[in-house]
Parts: structure tokens; C-alpha cells; sequence
């Protein structure tokens, strides 16, 4: 920290350090909080923020705070005080900090001002002032303040009332020893995979001691973004970490209950992948929704109102958050199962809540998109169509042949092909040629429904109906050919998909796009995988070979997407974020 005597020697020295360097201008006069000085200077997310007082730059908006400093300079002269004269409480206007952050944002650079609630910041003009503001600091608990700020604002019914009393301190105790949040995050990822192997051995005690870990693996996971928040250490990579971590947790998880069955005599594999495929469907539907709708121009629904209403009226919220089976109460729910009965009890369980959750879910979006009035944005369907995951089949299709514009024919070509694929799938002669004929038919069918924007009021359906097709694909046709580990090989081939959807979804996200092209391509994009799948389920109808080949194209997959996308996350540049996340 370098004092300054005025605006023309601070100028000097911001231009003195290094431009990868983040910068503050404090006002000497400053009275306030530590926590709140914390909000202020150094939360990684933003460009630049400023408190009463305070003003911090990032190095892609210290270039515009030097500019904006060089003109305070030029206009008031060299040796101008802190703060104009003049009489009154010393506002925004008449610091330093304060001026910068008003030119910056009139300039164009973006300033956040954080919420302080009960934290102080001031810049007291006079002794009474000041004797006043430090009255008010000493009145307010900072840390008490800072603990409950780490929870998340809006969390399900289990977190909030049975992890985060807790777990907030166990993120204190984190920050204090240096840990960080990814070294959270990783530690629940063992924790979980370590459960995973618990419930794999198949007896009582692996299963009890495999609830135990689960549970203590959700607390963890709560920590991590307890421990962001508390410390302010947000990245992009975290973001990316917490989510992906969370389904590679819950779905290795569903592997080792179905191999502990295996132990008992029990084949519990389509439950398990049925399981996955439903909650990746339902992930799916909010992703494309909230992508579809979060900046669309007149966005209103008298759904979207009532929901605000029964917000006022307290139970109604935590029943709704409680409908949708978040994941603290599904995770509960799958630990204490997993204790006292069954895999086979835990995955019908399961199922049944994924599914009404799903309906309850759907049917909200379904009404809301239904009865708002918004136009969306082109941003919106470029999400949508990357989030379709189209390749290079479909991009041939839709840039040959154009579907009719305007109503809902873009999700009813989707949902028929998908209707076609699976019906096919489902009920026609296995082995038989027929559906790769469907295959064909649901290949052009998904490339005219996105021959055009996806701008419509359902057609964020279009990828859930993708997802949907897919895998219920893989997962039917493994079922029916009676080979020999089809169906865990199955397993890993969905695992691997929807490693790239979600990763598309984080990417999207995170605001740097989806995955190359190439990429998609290369792993021949949605319809180009059920369309082998269905060639190989009709090739190889005896022996081994079908599981073999699908074990072959999931560890294909998963290299090509695994490596791209540590490579991308590792080096990405793209602004350090903090993803509150869905519920789910």
C-alpha cells in the first residue's frame, strides 16, 4: 500500500505497476468494515467495483481508470485535495474513488457496487462523523456478517436447514488454514467415488458406511461454495469443477450400487442408467430454459407472477424447492436407502421422484413459456442451437432443407423424430435393419428442426428431446440384445455424452461458448452417435461384439472430450465466476 498526497501523484503511481496487476484507490478518510473492504477490492468476477471510499480496477479496466484519473487531473489541476471543499457529508461524488467510478461507468466500464447490508463503508467529513461511523462498526459483527453471507441465498430444504448451520464453519476453518475451494470440491469428488466403492463391495456394512460417505461428500460439497463466498476466491474453473464434479460424483455412485447388486445376484444396470438418463434429461430442460429465457426482451407470464406471489407466503416456498427433488434431498434420500434397504429399492425411489419432479418442472416451464410475451434474442438461439449438439449429419440436413418459420415446428421435429427413433428402438425386430432406417429418418428430421433460429416460445424443447432420443436410445437397444455387460457399457457411453453436454453448458455459462466445432464433429454430434449405435446394434447381434464396440466408442468419446476440455479449462481467459447453480 502507497499513500498519495493527491490525484496527480496517484496517477503516477497506478501508472507504475504493472499492467497484470489489480489496483485500489482507498480514500484516507475511510471508515468501515474489513469484510466490507473485502466485497470492494477483491472479488475476482468483476472489473472493476467500488464501495464508498474505495475503488478497485482489474487489469482489463485499469487502461480506463488511468484515463479517467488523467482527466480528474486536468480539470481540477495538480495538487488537488482528496475531496472538494465545501460543507456536508462527504458522498460519492466527492472523493476520488467516487468521481473514478462515476466516469468509468459513464465511459462504459462496468463498476459493481456490492450489497453491503449491515457493513459500513463511509468516508466521514467531520470528527462526528467519524466518532458516528466507527460507532457503526463496532456495532455490527464483521465475521458474523461474513459466515452468513458464505451461505447460499436460495437453497433447498435439506442444505439449509441440516448442512449450512454447520458447514459454514467448516469453511471458515478451511479459509483459515489457506485450503481453497477447488481442494474442497476435489476432496468431495474421493469422498464420493470412495462411497461409490463402499457400495460396490455389496454388503450391509459397505452399504451403511457408502450412506455415510455420500452424506459427508454433500457437505463438502456445500463447503466448497461456503468457502468461495467466505473467502471471495472465485475462478471460472471452480465453477466448472463444482458442477461437473457433482455428476460425475451422483453417477458413479449409481455404478457402484448397481455393482454391489451384481455382487447379491441382483442386475440392477438398467435401473442405474435409467436413473442417469432421467436426471440428465431434467438437467437438460432447466439449462435450455433458463438459456432460452434469462435475457429475453419483454419477458412476462402471469405464471411467472403467481410463482412471485406464493414466494410471499413462506411454506410454499420450501414445499416447491422441496417438489423438484433438489440434490440435498435427493443425495439424502439415496444415502439413507442405500443404508437400510436395497439398490433396487434405491433406484425405484429414485425414478419415481425424478419423474415427478420432472413433470412438476416441465409443466411450470411449459405454462411460462406458453403464456409470456418475449421476443428472444439472437444470443438465446445461438445457445440453444449449440446446446442442440447437432453434427455433422443434421448440419447437412438444415443447410439443405429449410422447415416451415413461426409456431412450434422446430420442438414437433424434434419430438417426432425422437418418437420415430425410440418407438423404433422399443419395438422393432432387434438386430433387424429397421432402426437404422429410423435412425435415418430421426438424422433429418433433428436437422430441419434446426434449420432455422430457435427462437420460438417451446423451442428451447429441442435439446431436452435430443438428450432424450439419444440415450434413451443406447440405453433400449443395450437392454434388448441380451449380451453379455451391454448395459454397463451402456453406462459408460451415456457417462461419457453427457460429459460433453454438460461441459457445453459450463462453457455456455461461463460466457466463452460452446465447444469447437471440430469437436462436435469429431464425435459425429447427436444424431451421428445414435445413428451408429443403431448400425452396431444391427451388425453385431451375437457374441460380444456389441458390448465391445460400445465400450470402444464411450472410451473414444470420452478421450476426445476429456482432453478438450481440460485443455480449455486449464488455459481458459474467460472471467472468474461463481455459479450459484440450480437446485437441482
Amino acid at each position: 500500500m502507497t499513500a498519495a498526497a493527491d490525484a496527480s501523484e496517484a496517477a503516477e503511481l497506478l501508472a507504475a505497476v504493472p499492467a497484470s496487476r489489480r489496483v485500489a484507490l482507498v480514500d484516507p478518510r475511510f471508515v468501515g468494515h474489513v469484510h466490507a473492504l473485502r466485497l470492494g477490492l477483491t472479488d475476482p468476477r468483476f472489473a472493476a467495483a467500488s464501495i464508498p471510499g474505495a475503488l478497485t480496477a482489474q487489469p482489463e479496466a485499469r487502461p480506463a481508470l488511468l484515463r479517467a484519473l488523467r482527466r480528474a487531473v486536468a480539470a481540477v489541476g495538480a495538487g488537488s485535495p482528496v475531496a472538494p471543499p465545501g460543507d456536508g457529508p462527504v458522498t460519492e461524488e466527492r472523493t476520488v474513488p467516487g468521481r473514478l467510478a462515476v466516469a468509468l461507468d459513464a465511459e462504459g466500464t462496468a463498476v459493481q457496487r456490492p450489497e453491503l447490508g449491515s457493513l459500513m463503508a463511509a468516508v466521514p467529513g467531520t470528527s462526528d462523523e467519524r466518532g458516528a461511523a466507527e460507532s457503526a462498526v463496532a456495532a455490527v459483527d464483521d465475521e458474523a456478517v461474513r459466515l452468513r453471507s458464505a451461505v447460499k441465498a436460495h437453497d433447498g430444504f435439506f442444505t439449509t436447514f441440516f448442512i449450512s448451520p454447520y458447514s459454514r464453519y467448516i469453511a471458515r476453518w478451511c479459509a483459515r488454514r489457506g485450503l481453497t475451494p477447488n481442494q474442497v470440491t476435489t476432496a468431495s469428488l474421493i469422498t464420493a467415488l470412495i462411497a461409490a466403492g463402499s457400495a460396490a463391495t455389496g454388503t450391509r456394512g459397505g452399504y451403511i458406511a457408502a450412506g455415510l460417505l455420500l452424506l459427508f461428500s454433500f457437505v463438502l460439497d456445500c463447503t466448497d461454495g461456503q468457502l468461495a463466498r467466505y473467502s471471495l476466491q472465485y475462478s471460472t474453473m471452480g465453477a466448472w469443477l463444482d458442477a461437473t464434479f457433482d455428476r460425475a460424483k451422483e453417477y458413479a455412485y449409481y455404478a457402484g450400487l448397481a455393482l454391489g447388486a451384481a455382487r447379491g445376484g441382483a442386475d440392477v444396470w438398467v435401473l442405474a442408467l435409467g436413473a442417469m438418463v432421467l436426471q440428465a434429461c431434467r438437467h437438460v430442460v432447466d439449462f435450455s430454459f433458463n438459456e432460452a429465457n434469462h435475457d429475453a426482451v419483454s419477458n412476462t407470464s402471469p405464471t411467472a407472477a403467481l410463482s412471485d406471489k406464493l414466494d410471499s407466503v413462506g411454506w410454499t416456498v420450501w414445499l416447491r424447492r422441496m417438489i423438484v427433488l433438489p440434490i440435498g434431498e435427493r443425495w439424502a434420500m439415496i444415502a439413507v436407502l442405500t443404508a437400510v434397504t436395497t439398490p433396487r429399492i434405491v433406484f425405484y425411489a429414485l425414478l419415481i421422484g425424478c419423474a415427478l419432479a420432472a413433470c412438476y418442472t416441465t409443466a411450470g416451464r411449459l405454462l411460462r413459456s406458453l403464456t409470456r410475451k418475449a421476443r428472444r434474442t439472437d444470443r438465446a438461439a445461438r445457445a440453444l442451437a449449440d446446446l442442440a449438439d447437432s453434427g455433422p449429419l443434421a448440419q447437412g440436413v438444415a443447410g439443405l432443407l429449410r422447415r416451415p418459420g413461426g409456431g412450434f415446428t422446430a420442438p414437433l421435429l424434434a419430438f417426432a423424430g425422437a418418437l420415430v427413433m425410440v418407438a423404433a428402438a422399443l419395438f422393432a425386430p432387434y438386430g433387424g435393419w429397421l432402426t437404422v432406417g429410423a435412425a435415418v429418418v430421426y438424422a433429418v428430421l433433428s436437422g430441419l428442426a434446426v434449420s432455422r433460429p430457435l427462437k420460438g416460445a417451446l423451442d428451447w424443447l429441442v435439446p431436452p428431446v435430443f438428450r432424450a432420443a439419444e440415450y434413451c436410445t443406447v440405453l433400449v437397444l443395450a437392454a434388448r440384445s441380451d449380451v453379455p455387460h451391454a448395459v454397463p457399457a451402456a453406462f459408460g457411453l451415456v457417462s461419457a455424452v453427457a460429459y460433453h453436454h454438460y461441459d457445453t453448458v459450463y462453457r455456455i455459462r461461463g460466457g466463452t461458448g460452446a465447444p469447437p466445432q471440430w469437436l462436435v464433429r469429431t464425435i459425429g454430434g447427436h444424431e451421428g452417435r445414435t445413428l451408429v449405435v443403431a448400425v452396431l446394434a444391427a451388425a453385431l447381434t451375437h457374441g460380444s461384439g456389441f458390448t465391445t464396440a460400445l465400450t470402444a466408442l464411450a472410451a473414444a468419446v470420452a478421450l476426445v472430450v476429456l482432453v478438450e476440455s481440460i485443455r480449455f479449462w486449464v488455459s481458459s481467459s474467460a472471467p472468474a465466476v461463481h455459479d450459484e447453480g440450480e437446485l437441482a
